[in-house]
């Protein structure tokens, strides 16, 4: 059984292998102490201290952005409805959104709905105008209805990327309190995937709209509890687990790997010692 105990300057490994005791000490080095450079691991221990957003962890992802890209947002996400009255009314009277703008195309016979948070009464009169300011929104949902699925009869409804096979998967929308909206929801008949004390991931819903596709919804206090453990802990944790299941090639990069992530912490200046302990 693998366990990890924080306490002030020790943590304390025990996984049914040799217990590794990391002890702050002063620079002095007392008899006894067991050092080993860091050189050969720093790599290892260099990207185990970094973000998980940081470039290094993510192979592919460029942090210098091009220059071309500096005014890039994104706009909007598109899904295609089979009845705008139906779908107006869920987004509107539920979720509490706008309509931004409408646009029609009678020569390929379908509508563009625009939806948002923003503040209509913000809009410019002039249609040119208003389709030119709704482009500016960020964020928005565009509901794509092409005439005559609402009354066709033969209409199977569109894949909503939740079934085999899968690929779209939901939107997300923040609320003010989770459990309030969900019972909101729940009283107006609204269809759930997931409630949020439903599984194993608390806090957070997955509602449907009228086509079927999935909304997440969650409040930023409990997104922000779900997340709230230490990135520290956790990445020491997961390097005790590559340590247990043979994944790490040695315990001694696990060890230096704890003992850079403690150096990179805002303490005073300080040094390390190992200790081996059997169990």
């Amino acid at each position: 059984m693998l366990s990890l105990i924080q306490h002030s300057s020790f943590i304390i490994c025990n996984a049914s292998l040799p217990k590794l005791l990391f002890r702050r000490r002063s620079v002095r080095k007392p008899a006894g102490s067991y050092h080993r450079p860091l050189q050969p691991y720093k790599a290892m221990a260099a990207a185990a201290a970094e973000s998980k957003e940081s470039p290094g962890n993510n192979p592919g992802l460029i942090s210098v952005k091009d220059e071309a890209t500096k005014e890039y947002f994104l706009q909007q996400t598109m899904l295609r409805v089979k009845d705008p009255k139906t779908s107006l009314d869920f987004y509107s009277r539920v979720l509490g959104m706008s309509l931004l703008k409408r646009l029609d195309f009678p020569e390929m016979k379908f509508s563009l709905y625009f939806l948002g948070y923003e503040d209509t009464a913000s809009a410019p009169a002039d249609p040119k105008e208003r389709t030119v300011w709704t482009f500016g929104q960020k964020a928005t949902l565009e509901l794509t209805h092409n005439w005559g699925t609402e009354s066709d009869t033969e209409f199977k409804g569109y894949h909503n990327g939740n079934s085999e096979p899968r690929g779209f998967g939901h939107i997300g929308i923040t609320v003010d309190d989770i459990y309030k909206a969900c019972e909101r929801f729940e009283r107006l008949g609204v269809e759930f995937v997931k409630k949020p004390d439903d599984g194993k991931m608390k806090g957070i819903a997955f509602i449907k709209d009228p086509d079927g596709y999935w909304i997440e919804i969650f409040d930023l206090k409990k997104i922000g509890e779900r997340r709230s453990s230490s990135k520290r802990v956790k990445i020491l944790s997961s390097l005790l687990l590559n340590q247990v299941f043979g994944i790490a090639s040695s315990a001694s990069m696990v060890s230096y790997a704890f003992i850079s992530l403690w150096e990179s912490l805002p303490r005073k200046k300080k040094t390390w010692r190992i200790q081996y302990h059997n169990i």
